[in-house]
């Protein structure tokens, strides 16, 4: 009876393993579906950037005196001791033996983080690292005994008990100008109209990582199967046991193997199918969402670009005034050089101080330097939010094709979706005309 309870948990675990590989799964499948933006062209939502880290203020580091956004420092000190221990054997007497017995003790330890900005081609996006999941590098690592200088001079005064003297030094950091692989909830920042990725607990992760996105992804998919390759050891070997004990030989039970295993595939193949299923339900809403990004850009445009051009037509009208009443003042003046006849040329001070009052600054060439790089970035913005819709619609209509997941699709009735393409007014260039 105690054996089939054995398989029954061995059975339990087996379930546990799976759930656990298809979770682990689902989020390399979303790092795959996810395409990757610019920091001028993150929308607000889950997103994935790629660039380096910057500070204005950067951290160093504790052990390797390293500028960085980021690290994490560790102390160990190792012991060993001999104990000697009382046992009864299986004949009731009474025994004496020794073990020996070491390890690492951490004495010390600590970290810093701060906002940073990630850097790319177009731009950069804030970034606040509390909470997330972080892969950093290893930035310095070393042993050493109770002689080297370092042992004291980053390490505590006081030894643990049965201390050897010996020291490892240890410390992970995210260096500047680093690059990074970021996946999470970007949101609008409070001071300035910007996004910025931050912790979020409705986000499915929030990833700060030294590697590569193929990195990344590769690791969870050896971590997908040695999960499920896990999740058969219990059960098999709870069956191996139980045979063992009634005296059959594990050999002769082979067919009882092969029925164990198909029957283990079973749940993972639901779980799979649940797990693709989902992916694509979830793709389908992104590729929506990249299209209403689409439609939030162009309308951006036609809210702002006539009322910047309007400014600057005021602008331009106030200095054409400017410059008709400066001139007037001047042909007054010229009036009053010598040998000519004409008003006193104090006359024109009152003139002088009110055209002082009434436009104390001539900005125009501002104005327009700003119009252009207003419509530089409206520009941007539109084609970053178009390139975004054709990566994930493309990735979306790619995932419908390729084999196994055709077959999902195909169950699921989703279709493919077209790229992006003008169909009305406003999708249609802002004419931009200055002429008087």
């Amino acid at each position: 009876m105690s054996y089939d309870l054995l398989i029954v948990v061995g059975v339990v675990l087996s379930v546990v393993c799976v759930y656990a590989a298809m979770r682990i799964a689902r989020r390399k499948r979303l790092l795959e579906n996810l395409p990757t933006s610019k920091a001028l062209g993150a929308f607000i939502g889950l997103v994935e950037l790629k660039g380096t880290a910057e500070s204005e203020v950067p951290l160093v580091s504790y052990l390797a005196n390293q500028r960085c956004v980021y690290f994490s420092w560790s102390v160990k000190e190792h012991w060993s001791r001999t104990v000697t221990e009382t046992y009864t054997d299986d004949k009731g007497r009474t025994r004496t033996r020794t073990r020996h017995e070491s390890g690492w003790k951490t004495v010390a330890e600590g970290k810093d983080m701060a906002p940073f900005y990630l850097q790319d081609d177009t731009g950069v996006i804030r970034i606040l690292s509390d909470r997330a999941k972080i892969e950093p590098f290893e930035v310095f690592s070393e042993t050493c005994k109770r002689n080297d200088p370092l042992y004291y001079a980053k390490g505590p005064r006081r030894a643990v008990s049965d201390s050897d003297h010996r020291r490892r030094f240890r410390e992970e950091a995210i260096p500047l100008h680093a690059p990074l692989y970021v996946v999470g909830k970007a949101r609008e920042r409070d001071d300035v109209v910007a996004p910025e990725v931050a912790y979020d607990s409705d986000a499915p992760m929030f990833l700060i990582s030294t590697g590569t996105e193929k990195a990344v992804t590769t690791k969870l998919g050896w971590m997908v199967l040695m999960w499920s390759v896990l999740g058969l050891i219990p059960w098999v070997m709870g069956v191996v046991a139980r045979d063992g004990a009634v005296g059959i030989d594990p050999t002769n039970r082979w067919p009882d193997y092969v029925f164990i295993g198909l029957t283990y595939a079973f749940p993972l193949i639901l779980g799979w199918i649940w797990m693709v299923h989902n992916s694509f339900v979830n793709l389908r809403q992104r590729v929506d969402h990249a299209w209403s990004l689409i439609d939030i850009q162009l309308k951006r445009r036609n809210n702002i670009v006539p009322r910047v051009v309007e400014i600057v037509k005021g602008l331009r009208d106030y200095e054409l005034s400017v410059q008709t009443e400066l001139a007037e003042l001047r042909s007054q003046l010229d009036a009053t050089a010598p040998g000519r006849s004409g008003p006193d040329p104090r006359g024109c001070v009152p003139i002088n101080r009110v055209i002082m009052e009434r436009y104390p600054e001539l900005k125009t060439n501002e104005a327009f330097l700003r119009l252009q790089e207003t419509l530089v970035e409206t520009e941007q913005r539109i084609a970053l939010a178009r390139g975004y819709f054709n990566d994930i619609a493309t990735f979306y209509n790619v995932r419908l094709e390729v084999i196994p997941d055709r077959w999902i699709s195909k169950l699921s009735r989703l279709k493919r979706r077209a790229l992006w393409e003008a169909e009305d007014f406003e999708r249609a260039p802002v004419e931009v005309s200055l002429a008087m």
